[in-house]
């Protein structure tokens, strides 16, 4: 089983960093969508425009924030966790860098469409790899266990209350944030299904279910 863990380190590490770099380019094919970021990117986006830094710096202080609300939930950090903290700013940095601004409608809902499946696919990828959550997942799963409301509940809530926020900032909140909201959650189940990384001794516990 040892053994077993070893050779797929590789795999997972490879995984892992690939999945948050690409959740960076997803964010910034969104956010040069125009027509309404995903929730936490409604937030970072409004606060941008009131402070001298960059749509990651922020992403990456929100982020920080967030773990900070695990320690009373008493979630546990995971490497993963750490980087996804850590480098999904810069990476979205990156593609907003390389994206261009200002383009025909029919490229802005093509560039939506891109970062939702690439964001989903890097979803399964770095939660595939098993080396923890992201804070926003985690922030969730841990305010569910604490609280016991539904799962679907607390991430409405928490995603509404951040686009209420983020849009009274001056963020950009528009039709691509509902499609976000609705579509998002099938496509990471399914990309999860593709990318996990099967562990020792889930077989048994498939056997068994």
């Amino acid at each position: 089983m040892i053994a077993r863990r070893g050779r797929q380190l590789p795999r997972r590490w490879l995984q892992l960093l690939v999945g948050i770099f690409l959740y960076g380019v997803g964010i910034a094919f969104m956010v040069r969508g125009e027509i309404g970021a995903a929730p936490w990117d409604v937030l970072s986006q409004g606060i941008a425009g009131h402070v001298p830094l960059s749509f990651g710096v922020i992403t990456v202080l929100v982020s920080a924030v967030v773990l900070v609300l695990w320690l009373p939930l008493r979630q546990r950090f995971g490497i993963g966790t750490v980087l996804n903290a850590l480098l999904v700013g810069p990476s979205a940095d990156v593609g907003l860098l390389v994206i261009p601004t200002d383009q025909p409608l029919w490229l802005r809902v093509a560039f939506f469409v891109v970062g939702l499946v690439v964001l989903s696919a890097a979803t399964g990828l770095y939660i595939g790899a098993h080396f923890g959550p992201g804070p926003r997942d985690g922030l969730m799963t841990g305010l569910h266990k604490r609280t016991g409301w539904p799962i679907w509940v607390v991430r409405t809530g928490l995603e509404i209350t951040v686009v209420a926020v983020g849009w009274s900032l001056g963020g950009n909140a528009g039709i691509g944030t509902l499609a976000f909201a609705l579509l998002v959650g099938p496509l990471c189940q399914y990309f999860m299904r593709i990318f996990a990384v099967r562990m020792p001794g889930d077989s048994r516990r498939d056997a068994r279910t």
